[in-house]
């Protein structure tokens, strides 16, 4: 799948500061909103905010939530229209994932992924009540309206210093494109399943990581973006037990939205200058910010923390370790038909 590249002082010298920036206004609506899904709002704006690159495309920046909004309704619906029917929910839901998973290793391109998420959270609660299911549909419209709030502020403020826009470049795999969609999507069935029958829907971060970790191609690349998701979350648990103890000393919303400025700062410094992936410090100020908007309004903190590294380690590794399994039975058996000669009949020997 292709990744976005760092960004650059060059090109955005304010990067940090529009992050920083971006932090605070989001967990800014969660105060103003109380919404029923407080880390969703926090989180979400950060991750289509963070992604853009160079000048500023707003035809690309508006977009992404726009078609999240569409893709929570089409879900919505159609879960809520499965969800009587258990065999059938579980074998759409099968073809969605496989769908999404075909298309990002046909293409290259990270639309599948959009697709792969929300089929995985939608299809979680959807299986917990149609109650549940709203819940969750309207937390995701709440956080694409603010995104679509807190785009234009953050840019008018901050702007890139270039206007060049970003072009993406993904790279398609040809290597049993089909086949390879078969593994993920059976892979991913089996976690959503488990958490279906077993565990609660605040859990269903197992099967988001694992969505996540497993969109690679080669067993290296999955194997590589399960360790920097792992790394990534224990940034992100830092930077929030860091932050969650100075509140704690001087509880005061203006003290919070602060230490989030600065946090965004520090983590979008890091995307500009450090030598890991730039994914890993985003993804770290998500998490970071996912967990200090549930502390603060329902969960506890040390649980929240505690449960967010256990499932990101269980997702990331089950998933990862899986699915390179499976690739490699498939890549042996291959090359066993390769090198294998197909049989000489009995006609042809006479």
């Amino acid at each position: 799948m292709y990744v976005t590249p760092a960004p650059t002082r060059k090109d955005d010298p304010y990067y940090a500061l529009r992050l920083g920036l971006a932090g605070s206004l989001a967990y800014l609506a969660v105060a103003i909103l109380a919404p029923a899904l407080p880390p969703l709002i926090a989180a979400l704006p950060i991750g289509l905010i963070a992604a853009q690159r160079k000048g500023f495309n707003a035809g690309k920046a508006l977009a992404g939530p726009i078609a999240m909004i569409v893709m929570v309704y089409v879900m919505s619906t159609l879960i809520a229209f499965l969800r009587p029917m258990p065999g059938v929910y579980i074998i759409v839901m099968w073809l969605t994932y496989f769908t999404g998973y075909y298309m990002i290793l046909k293409t290259g391109a990270q639309a599948g992924m959009l697709i792969i998420v929300v089929a995985v959270l939608m299809s979680v609660m959807g299986m917990h009540g149609n109650v549940i299911l709203m819940s969750m549909r309207d937390g995701f419209v709440q956080a694409s309206l603010v995104t679509l709030v807190i785009i234009p502020i953050v840019f008018f403020i901050f702007p890139p210093k270039t206007k060049e826009m970003h072009v993406d470049e993904p790279v398609p795999t040809n290597r049993n494109v089909t086949l390879n969609a078969c593994i993920r999507a059976t892979v991913l069935s089996g976690l959503s399943f488990y958490i279906y029958t077993v565990m609660e829907p605040s859990d269903m971060m197992l099967a988001v990581i694992a969505a996540m970790v497993i969109v690679f191609p080669t067993r290296y690349a999955m194997l590589y973006e399960a360790k920097q998701r792992v790394m990534a979350t224990c940034f992100g648990c830092v930077a929030a037990t860091a932050c969650l103890f100075i509140f704690s000393i001087t509880p005061h919303l203006v003290v919070i939205l602060l230490l989030i400025f600065l946090m965004g700062i520090y983590f979008g410094t890091r995307m500009l200058d450090s030598q890991r992936p730039s994914m890993v410090y985003q993804y770290a100020f998500s998490v970071a910010l996912a967990l200090i908007a549930g502390s603060l309004s329902s969960q506890d903190a040390s649980y929240a923390i505690y449960t967010r590294l256990l499932l990101t380690l269980a997702g990331a590794l089950v998933a990862a370790l899986t699915v390179a399994l499976c690739d490699w039975l498939l890549a042996i058996y291959i090359e066993h038909r390769v090198e294998t000669p197909p049989s000489v009949s009995k006609h042809e020997q006479t």
